[in-house]
């Protein structure tokens, strides 16, 4: 019974490649160092409801998989299943039935280039890496980042996350790093959010550290935090946003125009508000946990 159990995955590795390959079962039972009687008798056997279980989450983990183009590892796929078909599956065993069936997330990550400025005004971090907020429109988070498309051509998000839900508030795409992109970013967060005055942190970027930034801020009653020189773990939920964007989305493919890779950035914002389910959250999504909060607050 314990070398059934030992063997299962192997033997359902074997009976997936099998039915959606057709693989011999033969090559597969060498490959994996059984022998096929035994395979042939854990295919014969009445399976338990362990067994039952797994087989059916098989497809339902492919379809997930498929649905968000692969970029689904295990943990975002624990939770989209939980979540979507009313289970409650250990991580664990999603991990080891993913590998059955061979699939991981092709999400990859590159680093992020900096530019140097002199600023004009600076701020103590007064942030001072307190990531922590249970009050939406306390705590504001922001930065820019480039992403390539064509050829040698450049796009620059800006963007504005909140700390307590972690969605994004606002963001604005451009063709140019410069102020115009950071003021509207803020001008939408502002026009949209009036009565939140957070804790307003970013790097050191020329334009958060203009004097015309600063106006901006002291008028909407925010308080100015910034990150230390060199030091990018100050905004550490900011840059795990774009690394999380860029890795389930941007490495994925090639946009061959402006228009093309703008329209793939505002879906992800989108997915990202409001369906993709992050355990932080206690598995919901950043919208659905402003709500949640709002709820205890009320």
């Amino acid at each position: 019974m314990l070398s059934r159990v030992r063997n299962e995955a192997v033997y359902l590795a074997i009976r997936e490649l099998r039915e959606t390959e057709s693989y011999p079962v033969k090559q597969l039972c060498d490959l994996a160092g059984i022998q096929r009687s035994s395979y042939y008798k854990w295919v014969i056997r009445e399976e338990s409801r362990n067994e039952k279980f797994n087989k059916a989450l098989l497809p339902l983990i492919k379809d997930a998989y498929e649905e968000k183009n692969g970029i689904l590892g295990y943990r975002q796929m624990t939770i989209k299943l939980n979540r979507e078909h009313d289970l409650d599956v250990n991580h664990k065993r999603i991990y080891r039935l993913m590998g059955i069936l061979q699939l991981k997330s092709v999400c990859r990550r590159k680093r992020k280039s900096y530019v140097h400025s002199t600023p004009e005004i600076t701020a103590e971090n007064v942030l001072n890496r307190n990531f922590e907020s249970n009050e939406f429109g306390a705590k504001w988070l922001t930065d820019v980042t480039e992403m390539k498309y064509a050829v040698q051509s450049r796009a620059y998000i800006s963007a504005i996350l909140d700390l307590s839900d972690k969605s994004i508030v606002s963001f604005v795409i451009g063709h140019s790093n410069n102020n115009d992109l950071v003021f509207k970013t803020f001008d939408f967060a502002h026009q949209t959010y009036p009565d939140a005055t957070p804790i307003f942190h970013s790097d050191r970027g020329f334009q958060y550290t203009s004097k015309a930034f600063k106006k901006k801020l002291d008028a909407a009653r925010m308080t100015q935090s910034m990150s230390r020189v060199s030091r990018c773990i100050d905004n550490g939920p900011m840059e795990s946003f774009w690394g999380m964007m860029k890795s389930e989305m941007y490495h994925l493919k090639k946009f061959n125009s402006y228009e093309e890779l703008e329209g793939a950035i505002t879906e992800y914002i989108d997915y990202y508000n409001n369906h993709r389910y992050q355990k932080r959250l206690n598995c919901m999504t950043s919208l659905e946990y402003r709500k949640y909060l709002h709820g205890l607050t009320a």
